[in-house]
């Protein structure tokens, strides 16, 4: 009953957004009962503002029939389909789509010689069709009320006004054997699957009341309750920009579900929200192609580790381990792999060591692959499927082992060459395919970000180009010394240490910071900076421009009214306005940007730095982490876990005295007087639940053993309360050994 409920709630409210674009245009483009599209002639039904079309379109040799923008603003090649006839069905070159006298639509297809597609109307008292203004096409009667419509039958697409109801899907198209398992669905939130099965994403809050969700006009994608309340919401980067007519969202082929705005400055859709931040993190996202990496220029791409052994695996790449092995087996290790089975999409979990683990699989003959994990409990997953694949990246702690043929190589049977496939275990179709798809997404991402932050700053930054000409291709200024004088006013506002106040020519506030102590060369300190410059996240400060004049170095940021965390903790004033939630959000935040650092961008970054001084925080006391990317290829993403550890607890307890800090609060949360460690200046009380679990993970990113530390997306999952965390050992059991051990050698050879 409760079901029923929702599905005339959500078509009652569908109907009243359509409604009202439909007195607007059924007078106009009213499609009568008889009317016919058809392939050989081309023609089409349009929208009444002339921004949607319906007809047919080429599809993989064959044809389909659908909606698509038809706007005069989008060039032909640009104008996407938003809806398709049967989803990915196709016909032949003589087939027709027919508004019948009966009143229902069909797809009739010539090569078959039958109806492929209905939409079952006959019964309906159907009188015309039309083609609304928000690309919805609906059956009407002769009261011009919808007793069909193409917004209740979506395919991969939603666009604004449009809902998803708790018993519609999206399903991504079926462009090849993995990609027409990517489906979204609402199930008490907004899930990404594999296989209907595996979720990979979701949406975070829960509730049984969730009702639909929605795509807003001004790029807001919502969950909306029984009640037509807000429960959850995203924003794309464009969100409230008026200049934006087009925006729509997909499931694409690739598993990710994405925003889309087209701007008319840069003449392309540019995504400007997306789901998994990281393509690797989606399931299956290379399918039998091997397991995902980030190549030397940032690009994700698929790599076969295992070594061909047969035929089929010339252009699958599979585990080179079967039953059949006839001299035994070995086991191969992969530093920061993470594997997993997708035929099936499952495997064995079980709680234990890291070298029982190894053994597990060695001593199972259906085992083909094992991965061990440590995010707070120690697990392993136990594969029994050729078809694996996974991820690899510097950030990740997991280990995983493969299990290969010790047969010699001399007898086993030997493939002819391969135009798909490579000696050094490449799949050639699989890489070639997504990197050019890689490669035609970041074009349309950087060319269109950059059309648009220059539309939108464009009045703001005149002077600034006018008065200094250099400017790199990710639009960072470079200035000289002599005009980064003056812009920090020959560094008069000191703000903090080697930091100086500034003013760019259009009056924009910067921060100056001198970093001539860093040691870099010139070419590899500009190469650097241009990285930095491309990077993008609310937790992160923006880069504004670069000095890299002689022997000067410097760094323009956008400015942070509050200045350095570490200032405000240590000032009696600004320290009042760190309430215990309002910490807990910097905690978050840090945590966010560092994730992004590690995992979301292209290419691996580590901040390798990262200190209370090295965070700032906005007018609002949101934070702010600067001063990244300088130490990419030093440090690796170990050392910013620890970091972390050590300024929560910095944060949570107000004192900034070096390690001794976090070896004092260990001993009290261990006595269980874990309230003792709380800063007592922090007004309006604490969340004791917040508070565990703040320092139980901020113990886990402090272990001596860099291998038992967590990656910085599960200490974000335990700060947000979505993961539980267990009591962690002591952290400095092995560096206080050590240290005994090397002062008795000392004083051994003090003996001697």
């Amino acid at each position: 009953m409760l079901g029923k409920e929702r599905i005339l709630l959500g078509s009652a409210f569908q109907l009243f957004i359509s409604i009202g674009f439909l007195l607007f245009s059924v007078s106009i483009c009213q499609i009568p009962l008889g009317s016919k599209l058809s392939v050989i002639e081309n023609n089409r039904w349009t929208s009444s503002n002339g921004n949607f079309a319906i007809g047919f379109f080429n599809h993989s040799a064959q044809y389909s029939v659908g909606i698509h923008f038809n706007s005069n603003s989008i060039p032909v090649s640009k104008q996407t389909v938003v809806w398709v006839a049967g989803a990915d069905l196709t016909v032949g070159n003589n087939s027709y789509f027919h508004l019948t006298q009966d009143g229902d639509l069909v797809l009739f297809d010539s090569d078959g010689g039958f109806i492929s597609w209905t939409s079952n109307t006959t019964n309906s008292s159907v009188a015309s069709a039309v083609l609304l203004n928000t690309g919805n096409f609906v059956l009407l009667n002769k009261k011009r009320e919808i007793v069909w419509q193409s917004f209740d039958t979506p395919t991969d697409t939603l666009l604004p006004s449009q809902t998803l109801s708790v018993i519609q899907t999206l399903r991504a198209s079926s462009r090849n054997s993995i990609s027409s398992y990517y489906s979204l669905h609402i199930k008490d939130q907004l899930q990404l699957r594999w296989e209907n099965n595996v979720v990979y994403w979701n949406s975070k809050s829960r509730s049984k009341s969730i009702l639909q969700a929605i795509l807003n006009s001004d790029g807001t994608l919502q969950l909306l309750d029984q009640r037509l309340e807000v429960v959850w919401s995203v924003f794309g980067e464009d969100h409230n920009d008026s200049d934006v007519k087009y925006r729509f969202l997909r499931l694409d082929a690739d598993g990710n579900l994405r925003m889309y705005s087209w701007f008319d400055v840069s003449k392309m859709w540019t995504p400007v929200w997306q789901a998994v931040e990281n393509q690797c993190d989606v399931f299956a996202t290379c399918g039998h192609c091997g397991i995902c990496v980030f190549n030397s220029s940032g690009f994700p791409v698929c790599k076969c580790p295992f070594t061909p052994t047969t035929t089929e695996s010339s252009l699958k790449c599979l585990v080179p381990y079967g039953n059949d092995c006839k001299s035994g087996s070995f086991i191969t290790k992969y530093e920061h792999t993470f594997l997993y089975g997708i035929y099936p999409p499952n495997g064995t979990v079980t709680q234990t060591s890291l070298q029982k683990c190894k053994s597990l699989c060695q001593e199972d003959p259906r085992c083909t692959a094992v991965t061990f994990t440590n995010d707070v409990t120690p697990q392993c997953q136990i594969m029994k499927t050729q078809y694996i694949t996974g991820q690899s990246n510097p950030s990740l702690s997991s280990i995983s082992f493969v299990k290969r043929c010790s047969d010699p190589l001399a007898v086993l049977p030997i493939s002819p060459p391969s135009s798909s496939s490579s000696p050094d275990g490449f799949c050639i179709p699989c890489l070639t395919g997504m990197a050019l798809g890689t490669f035609l997404v970041f074009v349309v991402i950087q060319a269109g970000i950059g059309f648009y932050f220059y539309k939108r700053r464009k009045h703001t930054r005149r002077k600034a180009v006018l008065a200094y000409t250099s400017t790199n291709s990710k639009g960072s200024i470079a200035f000289s010394f002599s005009e980064i004088k003056e812009v920090a006013a020959n560094f008069k506002h000191q703000i903090g240490p080697k930091v100086f106040k500034g003013v760019l020519p259009n009056n924009q506030p910067v921060a100056v910071k001198d970093i001539k102590d860093v040691d870099i060369e010139a070419r590899k300190f500009r190469n650097t900076v241009s990285k930095i410059g491309s990077i993008y996240h609310k937790n992160l400060v923006q880069l504004e421009g670069y000095c890299c004049d002689s022997n000067h170095r410097f760094l323009v940021y956008e400015f942070a009214k509050n200045g350095s965390l570490a200032k405000c903790i240590e000032d009696p004033k600004t320290c009042k306005r760190l309430t215990w939630g309002k910490r807990m959000e910097i905690c978050l935040s840090i945590a966010r940007a560092i994730a992004y650092l590690h995992s979301g961008c292209r290419q691996f970054l580590s901040h390798g730095n990262l200190k209370c001084e090295n965070v700032v925080l906005d007018e609002n006391f949101n934070a702010k982490v600067s001063e990244f990317g300088l130490g990419t290829e030093r440090v690796g993403g170990e050392r910013d876990v620890r970091d972390f550890g050590n300024m929560v607890v910095e944060l949570v307890s107000g004192r900034r005295e070096g390690g001794g800090v976090c070896e004092w609060a260990y001993e009290l949360w261990e006595k269980g007087e874990v309230e003792m460690v709380v800063d007592r200046r922090i007004e309006g009380g604490l969340n004791s639940e917040q508070l565990e679990r703040a320092l139980r993970i901020a113990f886990w990113c402090l272990q001596f053993d860099e291998e038992m530390r967590p990656s910085m997306g599960e200490v974000i999952k335990v700060l947000e309360g979505t993961l539980s965390v267990d009591p962690p050992p002591p952290p400095f059991v092995s560096r206080r050994q050590q240290e005994v051990e090397e002062s008795s050698e000392s004083e051994l050879e003090h003996r001697i």
